[in-house]
């Protein structure tokens, strides 16, 4: 049988997938819990967890400092993005934001960072980032890149960042991010956000247009908002 009969496009597949993680994650156990060992950053050692997504085998990495069973427990859920957080990409504000969240966690004493993968390019995977890269090139934002070649603005989907909180007993948590989707998508699963911390940088020439529209088309929040 072909992929069409077998469930159609990869990007209709990671949608289903989503879907079965939305309709399963108050009942089942989406995630196993693999190796763990200290892992020293630049802002201090954190306590690392592999936790593996049942649903497609990806590998995901929590780091946790502190005890983190309770509530309000500053949290940071990070997509993974390759170009920003390796190799220090300056058209997006990634790589900045991961080394923000490490500090912030670092000076409370106790938080966790949850690293997900299959996050690139909001969703839409490392070559279709690249792609969309060139099309903005050409004028388009990030948004109008991703709806040109075929995605939806925000293909990202919390399932897994909500069973692993729940794995290491976090009741609630002070979430750092500038994006309410992640809020709600994270409430939607069960996740209690007690509060929200901001993340911003200083813009370069390179990422101002992309911070733009994060706040003018997706809403994303300036640092003094609530």
């Amino acid at each position: 049988m072909g992929t069409a009969a077998a469930g159609g496009t990869a990007e209709g597949l990671d949608a289903g997938r989503a879907d079965i993680e939305h309709l399963l994650r108050p009942s089942v156990t989406l995630v196993s819990e693999g190796g763990s060992a200290p892992v020293p950053t630049r802002a201090g050692t954190f306590e690392g967890h592999v936790f593996t997504s049942l649903i497609d085998g990806l590998e995901h990495l929590a780091l946790v400092l502190g005890d983190v069973v309770g509530d309000e427990v500053v949290t940071r859920v990070h997509s993974e993005c390759l170009t920003g957080d390796v190799f220090g990409s300056r058209r997006c504000d990634c790589g900045a934001q991961l080394e923000m969240a490490l500090e912030r966690i670092a000076d409370e004493g106790r938080g966790v960072i949850i690293y997900l993968r299959g996050h690139e390019g909001r969703g839409i995977g490392l070559a279709g980032k690249l792609q969309a890269y060139r099309l903005q090139d050409e004028g388009l934002d990030t948004i109008e890149a991703n709806l040109k070649l075929g995605h939806a603005a925000d293909e990202r989907h919390y399932g897994v960042a909500a069973q692993v909180l729940s794995h290491l007993g976090v009741a609630s948590v002070v979430l750092l991010t500038n994006n309410p989707a992640k809020v709600g998508g994270l409430s939607e699963l069960g996740v209690r956000v007690a509060g929200r911390l901001p993340l911003w940088s200083e813009p370069t020439a390179e990422n101002e247009r992309y911070l733009s529209t994060k706040r003018s088309r997706l809403g994303h929040l300036a640092p003094d908002s609530l």
